[in-house]
């Protein structure tokens, strides 16, 4: 008996008839047969590998900035001090909230793409003809392809003939025609005619599923990662040496154990960049929104940041660069005969709406061509893989019966008469890697060649023009395609690459993109150890691509872009989606990218500096005053009120870089000592004047450090959120509500008395007019130094 959800198939035509007669010589499993090797191989499916909710929420808590978050967690518990231990801990699961909020909504939209890959198949079973779901299939299963249908696995021909479209696959641009004994792959298209095939490999087995492997374990780690695990690194290898230091000196001032706890506590905190990760969050959802309005629809957050990073472009051909339909590009007809005649002729021998991408293309060009009284169409023959030509029978205006062949010179030779000219034609057309045709026609006694017609896959009419602004960009494209160095080479021509094509064979481990600009021949495993290759040699890689032969390639790629055309596998292994046919959102995608990376930039300098001042001021305080000048409760409001509400950095209005952009954190850490010790020297001026003039006592010297270094801290973002004079570019809305929000909060604070000792109201007024000056002064510090670390 059939399963449950299967269904007889019913059967057409007579073709189709035949076709079931001949499959009797091999009726099929019995469906007892199949269920025992279900059991054994597994299902036709591709293994899911879905994170398990809670494992993707520990690594949120469970890394170096979560770490600090956690151990002042425990050492507040410790001291008793619940209320800023519970504040502690809402930071820590916000930070956590918000990543695996987005991440939810990257593989949302994944699960959404993965849904359309479910498929049904013929299957031969108990001796009939029925439709399973693909799933069902196992090895030595007889099943049936048919005009428009997808192959369910891999499978070997045993009856009929078909054309294949395996472009997804291969990457070949040109569908292949299959007979008996052709070895064929899941997700291959059938455009043309009717076979039985015999299943070989199934689920993880199959091509496809080998792809799938290779994308399975494709890794890279984004820069983005690695920014934040270095800045970390720097500021607690520095910050720890602060504050062992911090300590002795307590020690050697005698302060009770009861202060320095406390202290210890404060320098903890100060050291932590808490918004960090969240900020990096923050600011690649918000591009992703703003990509989305562009035709571009990030499934991986950190895809719009690495954008910003990406100086090589790996891009496939058919598909990507092309339209990944067949065209007429050349037509050279024989002396004696014009184009419009060659193409009305050939026209009548191609079949008219049926599937076939080599008759669409010639009827749609010679319906743009029409010629004055042509023959009248009296009987067509499809095309015949044996003699591989099809036919027409027409006649002309005097009713005279013509015979009009089209197909491989090859099979036309032999009904005309060769000639030198013919041959040099062909070896011509061929040697520039197209598809070519031959055409003939007269009485079936005296044929005569009338011409060849070429045809290829054409280039998007956008693909030069992107290359070219990507060039201008810093970006370097290169094109890696399955398809033949001659076929690859014309399309690169057309798009503007005219570098040397890579010799065949595998891919050097030492392969540079300045090298070569043509990657043909190449299987998905050597478009996956290209980019693999680009990688180990320092570049950020992007890959462009539309089949399931790109997905490990896209994996792998630090920025994997699917057009919006490109399979559902390609678009689940890709880290952006293009939703709008064309390829201007790649370039979309780098400017939008060199947007959000120079506002993160920006965050991250600013993290770097208050971190690192605000350790130093602890040390200087007590040197001053011999106490602790910040408690943990204060150092908490900065961290919320500092930290948090600059966040609004993500909205900034900021230029994107001309070239790639890269971290060099190095370069920011000495930006950001510089910048810190200018800041530390004017909230140590302050501090003074607190102390020396205004006689100030040790709480009230609290409150003003809290102050100056809420107010300084405003003054530094200003000053370096833009990379030239201040005044270059107007701040976002947000950025100056959180700015003035900030101000208030510590203001009030600080006037009334909440949680610290209240202040003159004409003490916090001077300490604000003190920073605007400060801001002016520290901008033209940051200009020079800007300049010579190269930070732009």
């Amino acid at each position: 008996m059939p399963p449950d959800n299967a269904k007889s198939l019913p059967i057409p035509s007579n073709d189709t008839q035949d076709s079931a007669k001949k499959s009797d010589q091999k009726s099929g499993l019995t469906t007892g047969e199949a269920h025992r090797r279900q059991e054994k191989i597994g299902f036709n499916t591709m293994p899911v590998s879905t994170e398990n909710p809670v494992r993707m929420a520990l690594k949120k808590i469970w890394a170096p900035v979560p770490w600090m978050l956690e151990a002042t967690i425990v050492l507040q518990v410790v001291l008793g001090d619940y209320i800023e231990a519970a504040i502690i801990a809402g930071l820590l699961i916000f930070n956590a909230a918000l990543g695996l909020f987005q991440e939810g909504r990257a593989q949302a939209t994944l699960a959404a793409l993965k849904s359309k890959l479910a498929m049904n198949a013929a299957v031969r079973r108990d001796g009939h003809w029925i439709t399973v779901p693909a799933a069902d299939l196992v090895p030595g299963d007889v099943v049936k392809l048919s005009l428009g249908g997808v192959v369910a696995a891999d499978v070997r021909l045993m009856e009929g003939e078909v054309l294949l479209d395996q472009s997804m696959l291969t990457g070949e641009s040109v569908p292949i025609e299959a007979g008996v004994g052709v070895q064929t792959y899941a997700g291959a298209f059938v455009r043309r005619g009717e076979a039985v095939a015999e299943v070989t490999e199934t689920g993880p087995r199959t091509k496809f599923g080998r792809t799938a492997e290779l994308i399975r374990t494709a890794h890279v780690v984004s820069s983005q990662q690695k920014a934040v695990l270095h800045v970390v690194r720097n500021l607690a290898m520095f910050n720890g040496v602060v504050i062992v230091l911090l300590v002795a000196y307590a020690h050697y001032l005698a302060m009770p154990l009861a202060e320095i706890i406390p202290l210890v506590l404060t320098a903890i905190l100060a050291s932590i960049p808490v918004a960090l990760p969240a900020t990096f969050t923050l600011a690649s959802a918000l591009g992703a929104r703003a990509l989305a309005k562009q035709g571009v629809l990030p499934t991986r957050l950190s895809a719009v940041d690495e954008a910003a990073t990406m100086d090589v472009l790996c891009s496939d051909k058919t598909g990507t660069l092309t339209r990944n339909e067949l065209n007429v590009t050349t037509l050279r007809p024989m002396p004696g005969f014009d184009e419009a005649h060659l193409l009305a002729l050939a026209a009548l021998a191609s079949s008219d709406g049926g599937g076939d991408p080599v008759d669409a293309a010639i009827r749609a060009t010679a319906a743009g061509k029409p010629i004055q009284e042509a023959p009248r169409l009296v009987k067509f023959v499809p095309f015949d893989p044996a003699t591989k030509m099809s036919e027409a029978t027409a006649t002309d205006k005097d009713g005279v019966e013509q015979r009009i062949v089209k197909g491989a010179f090859t099979s036309i030779i032999g009904l005309v008469q060769s000639s030198p000219t013919a041959q040099a034609v062909l070896t011509e057309l061929e040697g520039q890697g197209f598809r070519v045709l031959a055409v003939a026609s007269g009485v079936p006694t005296a044929m005569k060649l009338l011409g060849f017609i070429a045809l290829s896959d054409p280039p998007r009419t956008e693909s030069a023009a992107l290359i070219t602004e990507l060039r201008g960009l810093g970006v370097q494209t290169v094109m890696v395609t399955g398809d033949a160095p001659a076929t690859a080479g014309i399309v690169a021509h057309a798009v503007g690459l005219n570098g040397a094509t890579c010799p065949a064979g595998p891919i050097p481990p030492d392969v540079r993109p300045e090298t070569f600009s043509v990657f043909a021949g190449v299987l998905p495993e050597g478009k996956f150890e290209l980019v693999k290759a680009f990688q180990k040699s320092g570049h950020t890689v992007g890959m462009c691509g539309d089949g399931a032969n790109d997905a490990p390639a896209l994996r792998q790629a630090q920025i994997g872009i699917a057009v919006s055309t490109a399979t559902d596998v390609a678009k689940s292994a890709a880290g952006m989606v293009l939703t709008d046919t064309g390829l201007a959102g790649v370039v979309a995608a780098v400017k939008e990218g060199r947007i959000i990376f120079q506002r993160i930039l920006t965050y991250t300098l600013n993290s770097i500096v208050k971190k690192i001042v605000t350790v130093l001021f602890l040390i200087l305080g007590l040197i001053m005053t011999g106490h602790a000048i910040l408690t943990p409760l204060l150092m908490v409001i900065i961290m919320i009120a500092g930290d948090f509400l600059a966040m609004s950095l993500t909205t900034d209005n900021v230029r994107p870089s001309v070239m790639p952009n890269a971290w060099r954190i190095g370069n920011l850490t000495t930006a950001g000592v510089i910048l810190g010790v200018c800041l530390l020297a004017f909230c140590a001026a302050v501090l003074a004047i607190g102390k020396f003039e205004l006689m100030l006592a040790t709480e009230a010297l609290r409150t003003l450090a809290f102050i100056v270094l809420v107010f300084g801290s405003q003054a530094m973002i200003y000053a370096i959120r833009e990379r030239k004079y201040l005044w270059s570019s107007r701040p976002s809305t947000w950025l100056v509500a959180s700015s003035i929000l900030d101000i208030l909060i510590a203001s009030i604070l600080a006037t009334w008395g909440l949680a610290m000792t209240a202040l003159p109201i004409s003490v916090v007024a001077g300490t604000f007019f003190s920073a605007v000056v400060f801001v002016v002064i520290l901008d033209m510090v940051k200009v020079l130094l800007f300049a010579r670390l190269k930070i732009a």
